[in-house]
């Protein structure tokens, strides 16, 4: 959870402010002062209401609103995050291998099973959010996709960028898996797991 600090590099600056109320004091004991004396030449029955007096005030107010700003300009604000909470927790790494041959273009899963298996494995990573995802293709051989990362943004495009025709044809079960557990000898991971993705037999 991230939250907004807000601070002042010349905080010294904002004591200034406690001059307003006194400033608004003396203008406003001010024009009292004035229109207690005031007299009116013209009989009670001939005068009028000023429609504009009740706007009198508001060029003092913008005066002090501006004065106020000012003084904050010059306090020089600045926001920054603040981290309020920090969550730790356990993660597994995995390398999905999947299986790229030609034999995965059939359409008995829509549109095909190399797409419907791609789905599975997008809707997988997304529940796991603390764990760490790598991603290898094979065929008739085998190559990384994507390294373990946390990023599984990245994961997802690996996953989605993988076509037929990459590599060459075949269905190489033994290289997918060897490839993928050299993504997963140099973690530090208590829990290591291999997601093998095929439709085919070990040629």
């Amino acid at each position: 959870m991230m939250l907004t600090e807000m601070s002042f590099r010349d905080p010294q600056f904002l004591y200034l402010l406690l001059l307003l109320p006194v400033m608004i004091f003396l203008h406003w004991r001010r024009r009292n002062k004035r229109a207690s004396v005031r007299l009116s030449a013209l009989p009670e029955s001939m005068r009028q209401a000023d429609p504009l007096a009740a706007t009198r005030w508001l060029p003092f107010a913008l005066r002090m609103l501006a004065l106020a700003a000012l003084i904050i300009a010059i306090a020089r604000p600045q926001s920054s995050e603040m981290k309020t909470q920090r969550r730790s927790a356990e993660g597994i790494d995995i390398v999905v291998a999947l299986d790229v041959s030609t034999s995965m273009e059939a359409m008995d899963f829509q549109p095909n099973r190399l797409e419907a298996a791609k789905e599975v494995a997008l809707e997988f990573i997304e529940g796991r959010n603390d764990d760490r995802f790598g991603v290898v293709a094979y065929a008739g051989e085998s190559y990384t996709s994507c390294p373990l990362t946390t990023d599984h943004r990245i994961v997802k495009r690996s996953l989605r960028d993988i076509e037929f025709g990459l590599i060459e044809d075949g269905t190489a079960i033994g290289m997918g898996l060897a490839t993928a557990v050299n993504r997963l000898k140099d973690s530090k991971a208590k829990s290591k797991v291999i997601i093998l993705m095929s439709d085919g037999v070990n040629n």
